[in-house]
């Protein structure tokens, strides 16, 4: 929008770029909204997109932030969406959700949307691909066999990135570099018949930890990985993020005695349906095979929002 386009009440808000050491602002919001982000989230997704963070400021004071990280040359997902609670309602978040949408050019945008913006995600072109339950709560480790498990460190990074790209629609290689050797992120894979069955990393959050992503052909492999994932850190409150139409990890969840914390919203552009979206990471391609079928071989639990 140009600077004649702006309503009077925008025209003071000034968006930037946010420097390095301004990530941990849009972060620290998003832990006051409850949205739990890991500790070395700002790392993470600074490290896939350097420049994907906006701020906007009043004289000179943080007011709203917006990320748009860009995966390759087809895909960005859209985060940290939050304007100052004080400042709400005035036009701000507007301003800087269309520089974030800019951004991605002509990439298909995904986000984890909030219910009570469902309407405005519509107003912009999105549409609803399905919900994401949060689960939560304590679970003893599971008594699965450990025979073929290793840690994700002992693997080929190229052969973590290969299972990525089963359920995420682009290359994201300085963010698994980083996803992975962040201080206090485990991650484990299960190694079967010399194939990659399953995989996954649990990380510290402001309360507890999260599990995700979790990736595994089938329930038997997913166990062992949550096994050896809930193994290797000490007691406390586990959260996972599924897709509500993949059955098997929602029964999985309920399962481990999880209860239901709340409800997110995926959303893509009406215009380039082809993938759904769980916290930050994607869902297989929708296009190319049938919603239940995916739901049937692949588990997947989110963040990596």
């Amino acid at each position: 929008m140009s600077p004649s386009g702006r309503s009077p009440a925008t025209n003071g808000l000034q968006v930037r770029t946010m420097r390095p050491d301004e990530i941990s602002i849009a972060v620290n919001w998003a832990a006051a909204e409850g949205w739990n982000p890991g500790l070395a989230d700002d790392a993470c997704f600074a490290a896939a997109d350097p420049e994907g963070f906006f701020i906007g400021e009043l004289d000179g004071a943080p007011a709203a932030t917006v990320s748009c990280v860009r995966y390759g040359t087809s895909f960005a997902f859209l985060g940290f969406y939050i304007v100052r609670e004080d400042l709400r309602g005035r036009g701000y978040g507007l301003r800087i959700w269309n520089a974030a949408i800019a951004r991605a050019g002509g990439r298909v945008i995904g986000l984890d949307g909030v219910v009570t913006q469902q309407e405005n995600y519509r107003k912009s072109g999105f549409e609803l691909a399905y919900p994401n339950i949060r689960y939560g709560g304590t679970v003893a480790p599971l008594d699965a066999p450990q025979t073929g498990v290793v840690a994700l460190t002992e693997l080929p990074l190229t052969t973590v990135e290969a299972s990525d790209a089963t359920v995420f629609p682009a290359p994201r290689t300085a963010f698994w570099r980083t996803w992975i050797g962040s201080s206090g992120h485990v991650g484990h894979a299960l190694v079967r018949d010399g194939e990659l069955a399953g995989w996954g990393v649990i990380r510290p959050c402001r309360k507890g930890r999260k599990i995700g992503p979790l990736v595994a052909d089938d329930r038997a492999a997913a166990e062992v990985v949550l096994s050896a994932l809930l193994s290797s850190v000490s007691d406390g409150e586990i959260f996972l993020d599924v897709p509500s139409i993949n059955r098997h990890a929602v029964a999985l969840a309920r399962d481990l005695g999880l209860r239901r914390c709340s409800r997110l919203r995926a959303c893509i552009p009406a215009k380039s349906r082809r993938y759904g979206w769980n916290e930050y990471l994607a869902s297989p391609a929708l296009s190319s095979v049938n919603s239940s079928a995916i739901a049937e071989h692949v588990w997947r639990t989110g963040q990596a929002k």
